[in-house]
């Protein structure tokens, strides 16, 4: 038998055997199915190959796996049997139908591989509705009633989560991830995200981040903690190194240590208690642990972050006819408002450095500004006169250099003041450390006139 009369039967069998995405009920024959019938025919490839398209189950599982000469023999048996495209379910969970409460009827939310979103009746298993999604599906979460209101949000492998509603056929909201997510858990109106950088982020239902709290290890599984009794919702993270991380927002409520890396989780009514935790181990252990009836989570160790005030709205007024008129002059005279602006900037920067270098030249500076004598020097004047006490307060400012041989002196007019010590021998001052020294003003005046007091370290070469 030559290969023409042969290939045009097999030719014949892949138009009954195969399916087109786009219009499954069409005869013609698929292009992706002749270019594999004529490689496994001649072994070229054809001139003109057609554009990528997919078989039926049926077809690649078991016609293209047959001989060139059982290949007829088989589509005339299975030549009457209809052609179903066939899905895989990569993701599934539950939404509430038409009440919230805990035993009410829900409907099972699948995520197929052909990047779909169906919602089944929970009675007759019908869909209720389906949504198409740019990617295919790996993590679900819904809030809501379906037949009230419902949000839905997908993680999907192409690293972006998808926001979807009700009445929408496609996604609303797109969150765009900077690494593959490995956990999606949605904690009142906080979609917590766990990424491949070993780290938790938060966000809004609009795609707004909202915080980032950084791992110690990769997270391997991630779940919901909800302690009805308290009103408490938190994130259950999973980590590689052995520990499972409790948060609420970012703030860490409690580690739990395990002899092996956690694989997944769960939390919920185990028996007559109503809070455990079943955890099962990357060695195929499995932990239980029951949460006490009195336990209550105190925040500690969390990311330091800015304080809650700081989160609250301030009531901002209206504004007004002075705000606005404000505003249109700022616009007008931006330019010399500027230039203004930076003169004053300028005089108030040059009269700081005639003042320091005032205080330089006069001796007034409580520093040394030479290398050769790193003291600081400050006094604290005490009592309400006529007699003060004076206290002077000496230390040693550079980083492992002591200073020994520091004289000390009061320089003062003798006409309205009297010391009766004004003249100090320092001892050694170790670097960092104060040394307070005190002695006595009397004020000699009786018409309130008052002078400077100058206080003066001085260096003496040893031996004199």
């Amino acid at each position: 038998m030559s290969p023409r009369p042969q290939l045009w039967h097999l030719l014949q069998a892949l138009v009954s055997m195969c399916i087109r995405i786009s219009d499954p009920t069409s005869s013609s024959a698929c292009p992706n199915c002749l270019q594999i019938l004529w490689n496994k025919t001649f072994g070229t490839r054809p001139k003109r190959p057609g554009p990528a398209v997919c078989l039926c189950v049926f077809s690649v599982s078991r016609f293209l796996q047959l001989e060139l000469s059982e290949m007829e023999a088989f589509v005339n048996q299975h030549k009457s049997n209809s052609i179903k495209r066939q899905t895989v379910i990569t993701t599934m969970t539950t939404l509430k139908k038409n009440l919230a409460d805990e035993d009410a009827v829900s409907c099972l939310v699948l995520g197929t591989e052909n990047k779909e979103l169906l919602v089944l009746d929970p009675e007759a298993f019908t869909i209720l509705a389906k949504m198409s999604l740019p990617s295919v599906p790996v993590f679900l979460e819904v809030s809501g009633q379906f037949d009230v209101e419902f949000r839905l949000a997908a993680a999907c492998r192409n690293g972006n989560i998808y926001i979807l509603r009700r009445d929408s056929k496609h996604p609303k909201y797109c969150i765009e991830l900077s690494a593959q997510p490995v956990g999606l858990i949605r904690v009142h109106k906080v979609l917590v995200v766990g990424s491949t950088q070993d780290s938790l982020h938060g966000f809004t239902h609009k795609g707004k981040k909202l915080w980032t709290v950084q791992m110690p290890a990769a997270i391997l599984t991630m779940n919901l903690l909800e302690q009805h009794s308290r009103g408490l919702q938190a994130v259950m993270a999973g980590l590689a190194n052995g520990e499972v991380r409790i948060y609420r927002d970012k703030a860490l409520l409690n580690v739990i240590h395990t002899p092996d890396a956690v694989t997944s989780l769960c939390f919920g009514r185990y028996g007559r208690e109503d809070n455990t935790l079943i955890m099962t181990t990357r060695g195929g252990g499995l932990i239980i642990k029951i949460l006490k009836r009195t336990a209550v989570f105190v925040e500690g160790g969390g990311e330091v972050g800015p304080p809650p005030a700081q989160a609250m709205k301030l009531n901002v007024p209206r504004k007004t006819r002075l705000y606005v008129d404000q505003t249109l002059r700022e616009r007008e005279a931006g330019t010399a408002m500027h230039r203004a602006f930076q003169t004053d900037l300028y005089l108030l920067r040059l009269r700081a450095a005639r003042a320091y270098l005032q205080a330089l030249e006069s001796s007034l500076s409580p520093v040394s500004a030479t290398a050769r004598e790193p003291l600081k020097l400050h006094a604290v004047v005490q009592g309400l006169g006529p007699t003060f006490k004076l206290t002077l307060h000496l230390q040693n400012t550079s980083t492992a250099r002591p200073v020994l041989g520091l004289l000390v002196c009061c320089l003062y007019n003798e006409a309205l003041y009297s010391l009766p010590r004004a003249f100090f021998k320092v001892p050694l001052l170790v670097p960092g450390l104060n040394y307070p020294l005190e002695t006595f003003v009397e004020s000699l005046s009786n018409k309130g006139i008052s002078d400077i007091i100058k206080v003066g370290p001085t260096l003496v070469p040893c031996g004199r």
